[in-house]
């Protein structure tokens, strides 16, 4: 009998902790940012894509590490949180997912930035700009062949039936437009070097000292470069029906579909700055462009990181300062 009981108040004690761990209050998340990767420490050496971020939200933040995710977890007292998820759709959106699914944070109302670095055309845009996301498109999925094994002329591209949901994703365009008319007239860096390195380039948007805009954004694990490619991008996106292509980067389709499938689709934007261009200039030969001779490099990274966080600093900064008109969903403008 005395084991008897002894067993049922370890039960009882086991079910009184659960249900203790169960009540506590989770951490409530109001925006998170994604970055894909940092050069070396969160603060005071060369900023990779989170430094802006972690410097102007997270030197006083709390630090939680969440199993499965490439690193850890900020967040702050005003329910700003930040992480950075790595490089590629597979670090990515495998941090991705296992910060949603920690049970410790409440993510039922958060807004979601996927931020970083990327390239872009030349005819769309130019170094150290910054674009929101209209559309995300993966570039990967489909059937591919070699040029000169079909009629010239003919696209070298066919997407594979069965992944239409995880391929394509429209932004919340109330998201969208609101992200835009926050912070398109934020004021943004430029570097000598870059203005110099514009010109090598014909097209007008190109030679332009760096905007806020809005465009496609396009995921591929390749580093594609060149104008074929380029082309066959927007072919990509015109298959789809997605817009110009104004970003070519690694992860963006894959976490936002983590994210969607979470059920928070509605609430995911992306923001990237094109730190170089996606092909090289009349003079130089695509192999010219991805091996560059010293000194000629478009130097837009440090500035265009810089001014993808300006940007997004100032979106995070007014929904957190107006919280009660957001966290039911994007006020109307």
């Amino acid at each position: 009998m005395k084991r008897v009981i002894l067993c049922v108040v370890a039960l009882a004690t086991l079910l009184c902790g659960v249900s203790s761990a169960s009540a506590q209050e989770k951490v409530k998340i109001r925006v998170f940012i994604g970055a894909q990767f940092e050069i070396g420490d969160y603060t005071g050496d060369r900023a990779g894509e989170f430094q802006h971020w972690y410097e102007r939200y997270f030197t006083e933040a709390k630090a939680f590490e969440v199993a499965g995710a490439e690193k850890s977890l900020f967040v702050n007292k005003d329910g700003v949180a930040g992480s950075v998820l790595g490089m590629g759709k597979v670090r990515s959106s495998s941090s991705m997912t296992a910060l949603l699914a920690d049970p410790r944070f409440d993510f039922s109302e958060t807004y979601f930035i996927i931020t970083g670095c990327g390239g872009t055309p030349p005819s769309v845009g130019t170094v150290a700009s910054v674009f929101w996301s209209d559309w995300l498109v993966d570039y990967d999925l489909g059937h591919r062949w070699a040029y000169g094994e079909v009629p010239a002329g003919d696209p070298l591209f066919s997407p594979r039936k069965g992944y239409e949901d995880v391929r394509v994703l429209k932004i919340n365009p109330a998201l969208v437009a609101k992200a835009f008319e926050l912070t398109k007239d934020t004021p943004l860096d430029d570097s000598e070097q870059s203005k110099k390195y514009r010109q090598k380039y014909p097209q007008k948007t190109a030679q332009r000292s760096p905007f806020v805009g809005v465009g496609t954004s396009l995921c591929s694990d390749t580093f594609f470069h060149g104008p074929g490619l380029s082309r066959e991008a927007q072919y990509i996106c015109d298959l789809y029906g997605a817009g110009t292509y104004s970003i070519t980067e690694m992860e963006g389709m894959a976490v936002a579909y983590v994210i969607k499938k979470f059920g928070h689709a509605d609430r995911v934007i992306s923001l990237r700055t094109p730190v170089n261009f996606d092909q090289g200039n009349p003079n130089e030969s695509t192999l010219e462009h991805l091996d560059p001779a010293p000194g000629n490099y478009p130097g837009g990274f440090s500035t265009g990181i810089h001014n993808a966080a300006k940007v997004g600093i100032r979106f995070v900064d007014h929904v957190v300062a107006h919280w009660d008109d957001w966290k039911n969903g994007v006020p109307q403008m």
